[in-house]
């Protein structure tokens, strides 16, 4: 798997799929790396030549002195696939993932072939906002490994949780193994995050996917990027909560390969 240096930054990527076909670029979610998609490659990489990155700060990419901003993350995807001589994609993102896959759509709409927006928002409230400065917090004071148990809790429904333990084992991992610096850096651009005013002149092909029991970017804020994206798509997974393409890989895949077959 190669890496490239790009906007200051060496950036950790890995290809898979037919080569020629059409092109998917995979974003993850905060404290993840690529491998959070593993579930989806089978499915993905039949008609898709597939592209997933590790965002700076996370997994095999460096992770520079914070903070960060989703300009700057966006930046770091639009760099890589330039630098690639790639584009347009069709970009996947979950949580942060979507977050920089609107700032890049939104930024850079020629780059864009269509959008997935997965368990995501466009706009984190003043009121949650000292969330993320009390995890950066409890990450310096005590390591990533006392942030694991309740990052499962938020992302998976307590019925998976007690069913998955080896499934479970490779996200605790990633958590723990997330770069403090990289985790604060991220959830500064996090907190900070405001695309209300940017993303209703997204024209791409969109999207949404949400758990229904998602706690930590509800069914509400999904709601929210339907209702603002033109002629957006939405798709509510029962059972599932802040991974669904991990708690519910099967309806995930199919959400999402019925919309790339109408791509084609």
């Amino acid at each position: 798997m190669p890496d490239q240096h790009v906007n200051g930054a060496r950036i950790h990527y890995r290809f898979d799929g037919p080569e020629g076909a059409p092109l998917v670029v995979m974003a993850h979610s905060l404290a993840a790396t690529l491998g959070m998609w593993d579930a989806q490659m089978p499915a993905l990489t039949r008609d898709h030549r597939v592209l997933r990155v590790d965002m700076r700060g996370h997994g095999g990419s460096e992770a520079t002195p914070g903070p960060y901003r989703q300009d700057m993350l966006a930046e770091d995807f639009r760099a890589l696939l330039a630098h690639l001589g790639l584009g347009p994609v069709h970009f996947i993102g979950l949580s942060m993932g979507g977050m920089i896959g609107m700032t890049l759509a939104s930024a850079h709409p020629g780059m864009v072939r269509s959008l997935v927006l997965c368990d995501t928002m466009c706009e984190v409230p003043e009121a949650s906002r000292a969330a993320f400065d009390e995890r950066v917090a409890i990450a310096r004071r005590d390591g990533m490994a006392a942030l694991v148990e309740p990052t499962i809790a938020r992302w998976f429904t307590p019925p998976y949780v007690a069913r998955n333990p080896p499934a479970l084992a490779a996200v605790r991992a990633d958590i723990a193994a997330t770069p403090v610096v990289g985790y604060a850096g991220c959830c500064e651009a996090i907190k900070t995050l405001d695309l209300r005013g940017r993303i209703g002149a997204i024209a791409v092909p969109t999207l949404v996917i949400v758990g229904r029991d998602d706690p930590a970017t509800p069914v509400a804020a999904a709601e929210v990027i339907h209702r603002t994206i033109p002629g957006s798509e939405l798709v509510v997974l029962d059972a599932a909560s802040h991974l669904s393409n991990i708690e519910q890989p099967a309806a995930f895949d199919a959400a999402l390969g019925a919309f790339l077959a109408r791509r084609r």
